[in-house]
C-alpha cells in the first residue's frame, strides 16, 4: 500500500478541526489567488493531504478517521473562513472517501490500496448520464456540469440513469482518463472549486464499480459489509446537503469576524463619528451573529440526529429525511441572510475586489444556488409528505 500523506493525527476531531484552523490565515491570504487560478491551487491540495483532511470520513480500515457526519459542518465551517471555494472543494471531494466507502469492497480496495489519497470528484445529476447494460457492465455517456474539484482529481462518481422500465439511477465511478473536462467554470461565486463540465461516450464501467442510488438512499450499500459503522449506514441523499453547508456557515462566520473587525476601527466618512457606537449597526451586528448561531445549532442538531439514529440501527422515516433536507435549506438561507445584512451594512469599501466581505457575499449566494439548498423544492417536499401527499423526491 502507498505510504499515507499525513501528519501523524489520532482519529480525533479535535485534532483536526485545530489543523484546519491553522490553516485559516492562510488560506485568506491565497483566497485571491485561488479565484484567479479557477480551481484548488496544488499547495492548498498539499496541505489539506499533509494534514489529513480529505481522509476524515474515509474507513478507519484504509487508515482514515472515520469520524461522524458532523464533521463535515464542523470542518467546512472552520476553512471556509479562510476561503469558502477551498472549503467546497475540501468537503466535496473528502465526501467521496466516505461514498467509496459504500462499492464493494474489491473496488474500495482496487483504488485505495493504489493511493488511499486518491481524490475523486463527483456529478450527481442522474438525467444527465444515460447507460445501458452490457456484458459484466455498463456502456455510459452523458454530460455533467458542476463537477467541483474535477481537475485535481484522478476519478469520478458520475450519476445516469440505466435504460430499464423504469430507469434506474445508479452512480458510476470512472477514472479521469474516460471522460473530458470541459472548462465551462467562470463563475460570479465560488470561482476557485474549479466546478467545470464533464462529458463521455459509451465509457464501459465494470458492474462492481456502479452502485444503486436506492441503495446509497437507504444504506445498504454492498461496502457496508466490511465498512459496517453507523456512517456509512446514514441515508446518503437525505444528508446530502450537509456534506457542503458547512461551508455557508464558514462564510457567514467569515464574514461576521471581517465585519466585526472593520466596523470597530472604522469612522464615518462624512462625519468622522466612530461608527461603532451607532446603536443601529450594533443591533444589526446582533442580528446577523444571532442568525449564524441559529443557522449552526440546526444543522448540527440533524446531523448528531442522523448519527445517533445510525448508531441505534433505526431507519429514519420519510418524514424525517425530508425535515433534514428541509432544515438545511433554511440553515443556509439564514446564513446568506446574515451575509447579505453585513455586506450592506460595509458601505462602499466592501465593492473592492481587495475586500474579503464582497467574497463572501458572492460565495454565499453561489453556495445557496445548490439545489440542495433550495427552499422551494426541499420546503415543498416536506411540505407534501406533511399534508399526506406523496413525495416529489424518490432519491430521499
Amino acid at each position: 500500500m502507498k505510504k499515507l500523506g499525513v501528519t501523524n493525527l489520532s482519529p480525533n476531531r479535535e485534532d483536526y478541526l485545530a489543523a484546519a484552523e491553522a490553516l485559516v490565515p492562510v488560506l485568506r491570504e491565497r483566497a485571491a489567488a485561488c479565484e484567479t487560478h479557477r480551481t484548488l491551487l496544488d499547495e492548498t491540495v498539499q496541505d489539506f493531504h499533509r494534514t489529513g483532511l480529505f481522509r476524515i470520513h474515509q474507513p478507519a480500515r484504509m487508515g482514515g478517521a472515520e469520524l461522524d457526519l458532523r464533521m463535515f459542518i464542523d470542518a467546512g465551517a472552520v476553512v471556509a473562513r479562510g476561503c469558502p471555494s477551498s472549503s467546497w472543494n475540501l468537503v466535496n471531494l473528502g465526501s467521496h472517501h466516505w461514498m467509496l466507502a459504500m462499492w464493494p469492497s474489491d473496488t474500495q480496495d482496487d483504488i485505495w490500496n493504489e493511493d488511499p489519497d486518491a481524490l475523486i470528484a463527483s456529478a450527481f445529476i442522474f438525467p444527465a448520464g444515460k447507460a445501458r447494460r452490457v456484458d459484466g457492465g455498463y456502456l455510459l455517456s452523458g454530460r455533467w456540469p458542476f463537477s467541483s474539484g474535477v481537475d485535481n482529481s484522478a476519478w469520478n462518481m458520475l450519476a445516469g440513469l440505466v435504460a430499464d422500465d423504469p430507469p434506474e439511477p445508479r452512480v458510476f465511478l470512472v477514472p479521469a482518463g474516460d471522460y473530458t473536462v470541459i472548462d465551462t467554470w467562470h463563475a460570479a461565486g465560488l470561482r476557485g472549486t474549479g466546478s467545470k463540465d464533464v462529458e463521455c461516450a459509451d465509457v464501459f464501467v465494470p458492474e462492481d464499480y456502479s452502485v444503486s442510488a436506492a441503495a446509497m438512499r437507504d444504506g445498504t450499500a454492498p461496502g457496508t459489509a466490511v465498512n459496517p459503522g453507523p456512517l456509512y449506514r446514514i441515508p446518503t441523499f437525505a444528508v446530502f446537503p450537509y456534506i457542503l453547508a458547512g461551508v455557508a456557515l464558514g462564510a457567514a462566520e467569515g464574514a461576521l469576524e471581517t465585519y466585526t473587525e472593520a466596523t470597530g476601527a472604522r469612522v464615518g466618512s462624512y462625519t468622522g463619528e466612530k461608527l461603532a457606537d451607532q446603536q443601529v449597526l450594533q443591533v444589526n451586528l446582533a442580528e446577523a451573529a444571532a442568525m449564524i448561531d441559529a443557522a449552526g445549532a440546526l444543522l448540527r442538531k440533524n446531523a448528531d440526529e442522523a448519527m445517533a439514529m445510525a448508531t441505534g440501527v433505526q431507519t429514519a422515516d420519510l418524514a424525517t429525511r425530508a425535515r433534514w433536507r428541509r432544515d438545511a435549506a433554511f440553515a443556509t438561507d439564514l446564513c446568506r441572510k446574515s451575509v447579505t445584512r453585513l455586506f450592506e451594512a460595509s458601505g462602499a469599501a466592501a465593492l473592492y475586489d481587495s475586500s474579503a466581505m464582497q467574497r463572501y457575499f458572492r460565495d454565499i449566494q453561489a453556495i445557496c444556488s445548490h439545489v440542495g439548498f433550495s427552499m422551494n423544492m426541499n420546503g415543498a417536499t416536506w411540505g407534501r409528505i406533511a399534508l399526506g401527499l406523496p413525495t416529489d423526491n424518490p432519491n430521499i
